[in-house]
């Protein structure tokens, strides 16, 4: 079983794991996931590859405490093991060179950004990111993501690091100085996904979106998380993670998401007592 090799807090609620996975390592490309349980009695999660280290046989995991498995997650410690990993998960991102990519993150999302920044890199684009969070204190990964940038842009809702106010503000401000841009990417809350492709779709700024919606099998098989784009039902598990910011349908998105809050909150008390953890 997959083993936790290493376990470090990047932020109040977000915790960065490396797991012994020799093969997901080898294997993984940017764009893609795996989905973990922690307990025989547990359910799946979808959770974003971070970083891979192949020779090394390492997937980094970073997830935020949200629900009752990543809560138990979260009581892991290095030498425990997982009872599945499965992976890499959905369609690899579409890498090439366009120019100038302008990668948005924000909140946990900003662990999502960091391979695609350097696979953006890697093919010859330059890279702008914009990375945004409600304070510093939960402003994940700066170090890494500016040493792999051309050029970082923070914001924060509190202005705590960097500006106050929010990814889109700085998105606005380069558009309105004429600032060369071939793509965008944006990953983080599915409002600001929205906000970011309603600035970018009036100008023809091809945008692409990371979407996360309720995931049960992540084969294609179920049909859970099905999302809407360019009015055709697409899996986000085999399709996606990642779609045209233009074509998705963040309404139908924003209730799916919501379906289940009650039932949710249910699952997290029972999970946490059957696995004997305390939260």
């Amino acid at each position: 079983m997959p083993k936790l090799l290493h376990k470090e807090k990047l932020a109040d609620n977000i915790t960065l794991i490396k797991v012994a996975a020799p093969r997901i390592a080898k294997n993984a490309q940017p764009g893609q996931f795996v989905v973990l349980r922690v307990s025989d009695k547990g359910e799946r999660v979808p959770l974003t590859i971070a970083e891979t280290d192949p020779a090394k046989g390492e997937v980094t995991i970073i997830f935020q405490k949200v629900g009752a498995t990543t809560k138990v997650l979260d009581t892991m410690k290095v030498g425990d093991e997982l009872v599945n990993l499965l992976g890499p998960l959905g369609a690899p991102a579409h890498i090439k060179k366009l120019g100038t990519v302008v990668v948005i993150g924000g909140g946990v999302g900003i662990a999502e950004i960091l391979p695609a920044i350097k696979a953006y890199r890697a093919v010859g684009n330059k890279v702008i990111t914009i990375i945004g969070a409600r304070c510093t204190d939960l402003l994940i990964l700066k170090d890494k993501i500016e040493k792999e940038s051309d050029e970082l842009h923070i914001i924060t809702d509190d202005g705590s690091c960097g500006r106050k106010g929010f990814v889109s503000d700085i998105l606005k401000e380069m558009i309105e100085g004429n600032v060369k841009m071939d793509l965008v990417f944006a990953v983080g809350p599915v409002p600001m996904m929205e906000v970011i492709s309603n600035i970018t779709k009036p100008l023809n700024l091809k945008t692409i979106v990371s979407l996360n919606p309720i995931m049960l099998d992540a084969t294609g098989m179920c049909g859970v998380c099905r999302v809407i784009v360019g009015g055709h039902t697409k899996f986000g598990c085999v399709d996606g993670p990642e779609f045209d910011g233009h074509l998705v349908d963040f309404v139908d998105l924003k209730n799916r998401l919501s379906t289940y809050k009650t039932e949710e909150k249910q699952a997290e008390e029972h999970v946490c007592k059957i696995l004997g953890v305390k939260i």
